[in-house]
């Protein structure tokens, strides 16, 4: 019986066309509107390394002055110190650790018709690339030697390394960056995860993703600055060495485990850590001590932020709003067809049958309006990737969401159609039959 009224369903578009069309434009406006907009939250919050994200860890420790703390409020910064991130890297805990900070270096193109620009870039420490799985099209991550020794090497990333050398293998070329010759030893790959995981070290959901990147202790070295400045815990004197040394918080640890039930383990150590540093003086706020995976961390850090949230509810209210007017073009087109339901009744036709033809027929409509409302929702994404492309990363459909604009078009369509269909079920046909 539903593939009988399926095919009736197919055939009553052909009816009345003009409020068919209509209804599969509404309908479909409001589901591209809905779907793209819920697409880009989805790919903001969705696990940005799912093969491993509950194998790496956050650590959070406080060590900001007493004075205005309050017990159990959320830390002034959500980095740690460097001096707590050296003794991180070596804890020994996990099978890898790296510590970051953002930087931004001055640029002098080897291709003389590019002016010098700033880029952004990462500083971490050599197990960055393999805990985060960065693919290379050319060279490798810097080697232990370099990283012992602070030397000038840099990563450059695809588009990066397009841009200065053109499409062709930098690895070994000379770059100046802050005004000191830098070798290329690599090349990440175009990875969708890269502004992802950028996201994490603090950086913002739209972002590209890093240009480039450099060793820890080189840009210690170089006393590179940090992007976006510093946040101190106590007045200090001029100077990068001093800031160094003092709380200043500015570095992101991370520390990849074996498997993700040997978490218990490094929030004990976490845990031993900081009380030892309590008993030197260092930490003072006696505050807990926080260590957050993956999907913990992106909750903590806000990466989907409360505008973009407010921005899906605006589409899904435009959404109801086109539901309202397919409601009122559905009573337009059941009404004529008063008849048509008197004469099926008066045949023995229950009202449970009429209401199961017409809500399938209306099943329909949503089906062909999901199909619209997917081809609406491809071009608004594609116009998104290609107006900013710090949004190139986040404006593509899965196959999840390619299911959800089916759900949401049929049930959207299903839900408008109950009243009209309803009031169909409740045609006279004595009524009908005698006026016709």
């Amino acid at each position: 019986m539903f593939g009988y009224y399926f095919r009736l369903g197919v055939r009553s578009l052909r009816r009345n066309p003009a409020l068919t069309a209509l209804m599969i434009v509404t309908l479909a406006v409001g589901v591209a509107a809905s779907v793209s907009t819920l697409t880009i939250l989805h790919m903001m919050s969705s696990d940005p390394i799912p093969a491993k994200s509950d194998r790496l860890f956050v650590p959070l420790i406080d060590p900001g002055p007493v004075k205005g703390y309050t017990p159990g409020e959320r830390p002034d910064d959500i980095q740690i110190t460097y001096q707590d991130a050296l003794n991180m890297l070596k804890s020994g805990q996990g099978v890898r650790r790296t510590a970051m900070y953002g930087v931004e270096a001055s640029v002098e193109p080897p291709r003389r018709e590019i002016a010098p620009f700033n880029m952004g870039g990462l500083a971490p420490t050599r197990d960055f690339f393999a805990m985060f799985d960065v693919p290379f099209d050319y060279g490798q991550p810097w080697t232990e030697a370099d990283e012992a020794r602070g030397a000038d090497v840099v990563v450059l990333s695809r588009a990066m390394a397009d841009k200065l050398f053109g499409d062709v293998n930098p690895v070994g070329q000379r770059l100046n960056l802050m005004g000191f010759p830098f070798t290329v030893v690599g090349v990440a790959a175009k990875w969708k995860m890269l502004p992802r995981v950028y996201q994490l070290q603090g950086g913002s959901p739209y972002a590209t993703g890093e240009e480039f990147f450099m060793p820890l202790a080189t840009a210690v070295r170089h006393e590179t600055q940090h992007r976006g400045g510093m946040t101190c815990s106590a007045n200090i004197g001029p100077g990068f060495a001093a800031r160094l040394a003092s709380d200043c918080t500015w570095i992101t640890a991370w520390f990849e485990t074996a498997s993700a039930g040997d978490r218990a383990d490094l929030q004990s150590w976490l845990d031993n850590y900081a009380a030892e540093q309590r008993k030197l003086g260092r930490l003072t706020r006696n505050a807990p001590n926080q260590l957050f995976d993956v999907q913990g961390w992106m909750e903590y850090t806000h990466v989907v932020g409360k505008d973009s949230k407010l921005q899906t509810w605006l589409a899904f209210g435009f959404l109801a709003l086109c539901l309202v007017n397919t409601i009122g073009l559905l009573l337009a087109k059941f009404s004529v067809r008063a008849a048509e339901i008197g004469v099926r009744r008066a045949l023995g036709a229950s009202r449970a049958e009429i209401f199961r033809q017409f809500l399938i027929e209306t099943a329909v409509v949503g089906l062909v309006g999901g199909v619209l409302g997917l081809v609406l929702a491809f071009g608004a994404l594609a116009l998104i990737r290609m107006s900013s492309d710090s949004m190139a990363t986040v404006a593509h459909m899965d196959w999840e969401m390619l299911g959800l604009t089916f759900v949401i078009s049929v049930g959207a369509a299903i839900l408008a159609g109950l009243l009209p269909t309803w009031r169909a079920c409740q045609v006279t046909p004595a009524i009908q039959l005698k006026s016709q």
